[in-house]
């Protein structure tokens, strides 16, 4: 410790006695410097503050040796040099500052000496003993460079000012030329052992050990406050910080955890060192905030990255597996937080994961694809769904949603659904058994569910066919579906309808659901015309009472249905309707065509003749099934060759709609056999029995969905070829020449949004178009566009 005698001030110095005033001068800033804990009354204050003025005043210059001006003072042999000689200094301002200069150097000899005599003390100390010594010091030492600084206030606007202010170098201000010598006179000499008592203590506390932080934060606060530009005194640079703190203190912090997180691995399992690495993240962040520079937080950061992460993530990612096999959440969420903060951390992870959630997908599908044509949708999608909902939220909850994770799980997500058991093949079964599901839950039945759970499931039914390539296979499914509801009302709610046409419009465009909002608004005008025809009827003068009809008027170019495959003789009463309603219409629309579609016409017969029942049945019937009904007015007994005289339904579509009424015991067909045909005859069943009072028996048969089916399929396939050929013409039109390559290229980019088209239908497609002339053959398998 340094121990200073107080000793009193000398007398204030006569101006004129310059070698006086140097002394008193000293003898104040000692008092300052080693002293000031005695304190300081005001009148000696201010004497030092006079004593300064007038030294850089005084016109005197005996005693100052240093100076050129005393060098010429000694050389004329007086003390006073005269006024007139040619030499003489009668500038005061060149005398000021000739005088400031002697002054200012005076100051950093005494600073000089103070340093060393600290360096000399500083010697006894070690490790916290030095530390405490250092701080004291630099404590004293920078609360005398205030007042110091104050008192030299005359210096510093003056000849301190006009040198900076002439770029001359290694001069400053009073106060930051104490920090200078400091710097250059003291630290360079102690900083290598005051960080290496710094060190010393920050082991101690990662070690467990609590320590007198404050030391460390008031150590680093000097390192920072030493940052002196050497090319402009004005301004301040942690280059001095970076060099003796930042650096010894990262190659520390390396070397101490390489060291432990080594030893830690071999003696624990992944999860444990996991939760150690975080806990020492979590130390060192804490850290900078107690007591380092906001300067060191990136390379700290960045320096325990590596010795705690980055050495180690082999270990960590071949732990990964584990952790997804066993859902261990809150682990994948702790390595998740780990990895992330290294460069390309998390990418073999995503790697993982998606190859994870590819496999569960497929096996989940697998689990209930044990007969792919009995099974159902709902099962299905359900499966697709649980895959998705349990890994999405993993992505959630563990990977904070990360946008990576989220492509990762997608990947694989578009894979099970386009390519699992189901799929195998090339057959586009998901996208029909979405369809297929979308009309199970739309659909009028006894299990219809509530309103606003229905809305939860259709956004669910979005989250597949987001994931659907073939988006065109669904489109057509669903729109046969639609159409089947619209016709036959048999929508659960039209609201629901709306809502997911304007999810599918949202996800694929207008023009993907274009045809599917005309068949809504085919449907309204449907709703008016009949309104009309009942208004038109009742006007009517007519023996007979008019059937209660109802008639859809469906636009050709909109409604995914086609003619009926068969000849039909409607019975007469329902011929005269439809001879009045079309009169009717055409009288409405001049130069329309109506063609029926008698496959999906229906009404409802009732019954006069059951005695098994007080109370007359009423069949709900296809128009086909109504037809052969009718003709049992005129007699109970028809042969199968009568039915099919009269009607003129071709075999494939009597032989069902007689099969069904047979099924149901309506008709007794003789003889027995498994179906009807030629010989059999049909016998109205008086005994008919039934719980319902309304039977349907309009019940499609597995032929014909199966039908329906292949027939979808079809026109996809003839769709296909149309958007592909169409694509095709619009490139080469738009670039008129191209590369086959290319144009094969081009043409699967511009058209994978609504299906993933093959190589071999596109080069199949420009053959076609070879043929028709759009295209030419050019030299080099460039392909032209003829205009």
């Amino acid at each position: 410790m340094s121990v200073h005698a107080s000793r009193p001030m000398p007398p204030p110095p006569n101006r004129e006695d310059i070698v006086q005033t140097w002394d008193y001068l000293q003898a104040g800033i000692s008092k300052i410097m080693v002293n000031l804990q005695d304190g300081m009354d005001l009148s000696t204050y201010m004497g030092i503050y006079t004593a300064v003025h007038n030294f850089c005043t005084s016109q005197k210059a005996v005693g100052l040796g240093t100076s050129n001006i005393a060098g010429q003072a000694h050389r004329g042999g007086t003390a006073t040099p005269s006024p007139y000689s040619p030499l003489a200094p009668t500038d005061p301002f060149k005398i000021a500052h000739l005088l400031g200069e002697d002054l200012y150097r005076k100051l950093r000899d005494y600073l000089n000496n103070h340093l060393n005599e600290l360096y000399e003390q500083s010697k006894a100390h070690t490790d916290e003993a030095l530390l405490a010594f250092y701080i004291r010091e630099w404590n004293r030492y920078t609360v005398a460079a205030k007042y110091i600084h104050h008192l030299f206030r005359y210096l510093n606007r003056h000849w301190v000012k006009r040198e900076m202010d002439e770029g001359k170098k290694n001069t400053y201000d009073v106060y930051t030329l104490h920090l200078y010598q400091w710097r250059t006179e003291f630290f360079t000499l102690v900083s290598r052992k005051v960080m290496d008592a710094v060190l010393m203590l920050v082991e101690k506390q990662r070690n467990g050990e609590t320590i007198e932080h404050r030391q460390i934060k008031q150590v680093v606060d000097s390192f920072v406050s030493l940052g002196l530009d050497e090319h402009d005194a004005t301004k301040s640079t942690l280059d001095t910080y970076r060099f003796h703190f930042e650096k010894p203190f990262l190659a520390a912090t390396e070397e101490f955890y390489k060291a432990e997180s080594k030893q830690f691995v071999a003696e624990n399992s992944v999860v444990e060192y996991m939760k150690k690495a975080e806990a020492r993240l979590a130390e060192e962040e804490e850290r900078v905030r107690m007591y380092l520079h906001n300067d060191i937080a990136v390379p700290l950061k960045k320096t325990c990255n590596k010795a705690l992460i980055a050495d180690h993530s082999p270990m960590l990612r071949e732990e990964f597996q584990v952790l997804l096999d066993n859902d261990r959440e809150e682990d994948m969420a702790r390595m998740y937080n780990l990895l992330s903060r290294i460069p390309d951390g998390l990418d073999p992870l995503r790697q993982k994961f998606e190859a994870h959630v590819r496999n569960a997908g497929l096996n989940a599908v697998a689990k209930v694809a044990s007969d792919a044509e009995k099974l159902e949708p709902k099962i299905y999608v359900e499966a697709l769904l649980e895959t998705h909902t349990r890994y999405q939220g993993l992505v959630r909850r563990a990977f904070a949603d990360e946008p990576e994770f989220t492509r990762s799980l997608d990947n694989a997500c578009r894979e099970f659904v386009n390519r699992n058991e189901i799929c195998k093949s090339g057959t586009n079964k998901s996208p029909e058994l979405l369809a297929k599901y979308s009309d199970v839950l739309l659909r009028k039945s006894g299990t219809s569910v509530e309103e606003s759970e229905l809305d939860s499931l259709l956004t669910q039914i979005m989250t597949v066919f987001k994931y659907i390539e073939d988006k065109d296979v669904f489109q057509k499914f669903y729109s046969r579906m639609l159409a089947r509801r619209l016709v036959h009302s048999n929508s659960s709610s039209d609201d629901a309808e709306t809502s997911m046409i304007s999810k599918l419009k949202e996800a694929c465009g207008f023009e993907y659901t274009n045809k599917l909002q005309r068949m809504f608004q085919d449907m309204q005008i449907s709703k008016d015309l009949n309104t009309g025809f009942r208004e038109h009827t009742r006007g009517l003068q007519s023996d007979k009472q008019p059937l209660d009809s109802t008639y859809s008027i469906l636009g050709t170019s909109f409604w995914p249905l086609t003619p009926p495959n068969t000849t039909f003789n409607p019975p007469a009463d329902i011929q005269t309707d439809i001879d009045r309603f079309t009169l009717f219409y055409k009288n409405k629309h001049e130069g329309r065509k109506l063609s029926w579609l008698w496959q999906l016409c229906k009404g409802e017969v009732k019954t006069g003749y059951c005695k098994s029942s007080k109370t007359p049945f009423t069949f709900q019937v296809s128009v086909y099934q109504m037809a052969v009904l009718l003709l049992f007015n005129s007699k109970d007994v028809q042969s199968y060759e009568d039915i099919a005289s009269v009607t003129q339904l071709s075999s494939d579509v009597l032989d069902p709609a007689i099969g069904i009424l047979c099924k149901a015991k309506v008709l007794l067909m003789k003889p027995d056999g498994d179906k009807p045909g030629p010989g059999k005859t049909f016998h109205l069943n008086y005994d008919f029995k039934s719980k319902k009072v309304r039977v349907n028996l309009n019940i499609g048969t597995k032929s014909e969905a199966k039908q329906e089916e292949a027939d979808t399929n079809k026109t996809i396939e003839e769709d296909r070829q149309l958007v592909l050929q169409s694509a095709i013409v619009r490139i080469m039109k738009a670039r008129k020449k191209m590369k086959h390559s290319q144009l094969v290229s081009e043409c699967i980019s511009q058209i994978k949004s609504r299906f993933v088209p093959k190589i071999t239908d596109i080069k199949k497609c420009i053959e076609i178009l070879l043929d028709k002339e759009y295209l030419e053959r050019l030299e080099d398998d460039d392909l032209g566009y003829l205009a």
